[in-house]
Parts: C-alpha cells; sequence; structure tokens
C-alpha cells in the first residue's frame, strides 16, 4: 500500500540553508518478543536533501525497512519501541509530535511505497478508485475531476491507454504496471519525499530498469529526496547520489554511489560487490558471502560482521567499531565516505 494521509504546513528552510529535508539521528528501534528484545536498529544516522536519492543496502534483516517505518511512524507500539534517537524533517522532530501532526505530515510531505503491490492494492475496486480516491479525499475534487487527474496521472508514471484502463482491477495488470499504479499514488499529493521499500522486488530484471528509471525521471522533474530500500547493488547503480550499506541494525558503510563501487570500505559491502554476476565471468561460480545474517537476539560481540568476515582479527571479536570517516592513504578526507571496520584502510587501500 501507500501511506498518504492529510497534509500539514511545514516550515521550510530559510533563504540559503542547505538544510536536509530528512535527518535520522542516533536512532534506536527495538522489539519486545517472548524470547527477549530484539534490537533492530542500532544508531542509524542519515539525511537526504531535496532532488537527492539516497539507497539503502543490505540483506533481509539489517535494519532497512524498520527504519523507514519508525520514520513513516507506522511501526506497532508495542511491541515495537523507540527508546531514542531523533527524525528530523525539515527541522522538525517528528518524534515528538502528537499523533495528529505526524499524521498530518504523512502523505502529504512524505509517502511511502511498499514492495507487494498486488496485496497492497483493493482487489475489488478499480485502479482509477483508488488512484481517485486521494483527489476526492485530501483536495475534494468530484468524481469526474479525481477520475481525469488518475488518467493524468497514470499516463504520467506511462501506463498505456491509461484512459481506458483507468476502470481496471489490480490483477488486470502486470507486476510492473502495478508497481507502476503504487508509484502515480505515492505522487498524487506531491509529496516531498518518498521512501521505495524494495520497489522491484519479484520484476523481472527489463521491468526493475524501467520502474528505475521511471522513479529517477520523476525524482529529478519533483526535486522529491528519495530513499531507495533494497538488497540489490545492481538495481541503484545508475539511479542513487549516495548509499548507506546497513547490516544487524548498524551502517557499516556510507559513500557516493561511484565511490563505493570503486573502492569499497568495509568487508561487507565488498562481499556484496562480489556477488553480482559478471558478463566477464561467464561460467564461473558465483561468490556467496559465507554464513547468515546474525540473530538480533544474540548478535555477536563486537563487529557483527565479524564471524563471516575474512579479515577478523580478536579486536573485532571484543569491541564494537564505530563510522569514522574514509581518507585516502595521504590523509585527505574523502568527502562523504565511513566506514565501521576496525581494518577499512586494508579494505580500500588493500
Amino acid at each position: 500500500m501507500t501511506i498518504i494521509e492529510e497534509a500539514a504546513p511545514v516550515p521550510a528552510p530559510r533563504d540559503g540553508e542547505d538544510a536536509p529535508l530528512l535527518e535520522v539521528r542516533d536512532l534506536h528501534v527495538e522489539f519486545a518478543t517472548r524470547e527477549g528484545v530484539v534490537r533492530a536498529v542500532n544508531g542509524v544516522n542519515y539525511n537526504v536533501h531535496a532532488g537527492e536519492t539516497l539507497a539503502v543496502l543490505g540483506e533481509s534483516g539489517s535494519g532497512k525497512s524498520v527504519t523507514a517505518q519508525a520514520i513513516m511512524g507506522i511501526l506497532d507500539m508495542p511491541p515495537a519501541r523507540i527508546p531514542q534517537g531523533e527524525i528530523l524533517f525539515r527541522g522538525q522532530d517528528m518524534l515528538k509530535m502528537s499523533t495528529e501532526e505526524r499524521r498530518k505530515i504523512r502523505g502529504r510531505r512524505i509517502a511511502m511505497i511498499f514492495q507487494d503491490a498486488l496485496s497492497s492494492l483493493n482487489p475489488v475496486l478499480s485502479v482509477g478508485y483508488q488512484i481517485g480516491e486521494l483527489f476526492r479525499v485530501h483536495q475534494g475534487l468530484s468524481k469526474k475531476e479525481a477520475r481525469a487527474k488518475s488518467i493524468e496521472l497514470m499516463d504520467r508514471v506511462k501506463i498505456p491507454a491509461a484512459a481506458a484502463r483507468v476502470n481496471d482491477y489490480p490483477h488486470q495488470f502486470s507486476g510492473g504496471m502495478r508497481q507502476r499504479i503504487m508509484i502515480a499514488m505515492a505522487l498524487a499529493l506531491e509529496p516531498d519525499m518518498i521512501i521505495a521499500d524494495e520497489p522491484t522486488t519479484a520484476l523481472d530484471v527489463t521491468v526493475q530498469a524501467q520502474v528505475m528509471d521511471l522513479l529517477a525521471e520523476l525524482q529529478r522533474e519533483y526535486q522529491m529526496g528519495l530513499i531507495l530500500i533494497t538488497h540489490d547493488l545492481g538495481v541503484v547503480a545508475d539511479v542513487a547520489d549516495k548509499i548507506a550499506v546497513m547490516y544487524a541494525g548498524r551502517i557499516v558503510e556510507t559513500a557516493p554511489v561511484r565511490e563505493l563501487y570503486k573502492r569499497p570500505a568495509h568487508p561487507y559491502t565488498r562481499g556484496l560487490l562480489d556477488s553480482i554476476p559478471r558478463l566477464d565471468q561467464k561460467g564461473q561460480e558465483l561468490y556467496a558471502i559465507k554464513g547468515l545474517p546474525p540473530n538480533l537476539l544474540h548478535v555477536p560481540t563486537g563487529c557483527a560482521f565479524n564471524p563471516r568476515c575474512p579479515k577478523a582479527q580478536d579486536i573485532c571479536r571484543t569491541e564494537v567499531p564505530v563510522l569514522v570517516p574514509v581518507t585516502e592513504q595521504d590523509g585527505t578526507d574523502l568527502v562523504g565516505r565511513g566506514s565501521a571496520c576496525h581494518f577499512w584502510k586494508e579494505t580500500i587501500h588493500g
């Protein structure tokens, strides 16, 4: 489903300020379970500016989607709890807002696209009705006006013969077309930011590329901030401006997209890159990171990645590495780069 709710005025940055649209500071999220407390997010920090795309990468269970749900305010609380952190949207901490204030930001200012379009759309209502409902409810348009807006949006996201298909039902569309409908619903109220959670899951490679190109085109046109959550490095290469790599609830590396591809500064990121199939390695066995992501009830001491890491040493098993700036060998700062690895120098310069 797409999270859309009523609009609320939000102060914009003062002239001359390059303030981010969204800034997440030291965010922690935990879940109470019968077996114990699951610490799903542990001190996440990132920001997104207008017109910028941040890709958040990592395997399933790394905390990507939980962070996004915390931003949207759609976690079930309990069992979820946010013991500390800040989520600043245009300088205002959404965690300190009332439920009503938070609800008014959701949708008009920040919208979210979920990965399973078929289960997110109502199967007994036409797609035109579902898109048009946003305009009828939030902008007071008539049914005729809302239908016209629905067709316009379907055209905008490149659904062929939109006027003829506006009365079709979700099951009558392909997976890629359904995902375009979800994008149209997210764009309906022209939000400042969209969070896309695995928007290309279960789509074939060609359709994945089309959906990602569409998102990038719309993001540039509307100058939205875009957070793209994915486990696939190949999907974001030509779309993202910067990347945050997550593992076991922490960000382990940050970098501009091309810098990360050229010189990863964390063994986990290098493992993800090495796992991407390459045309020049036809017939060779695909690389896979050994082992599995940790059970968040029992995260390994020290660096959570140490049981799977080829560079792990004693310090990795006892001390949690913090995210530190990454530099060239001569000490020159690499802008926007950080790594939470005791041996990042050997990884990036080795």
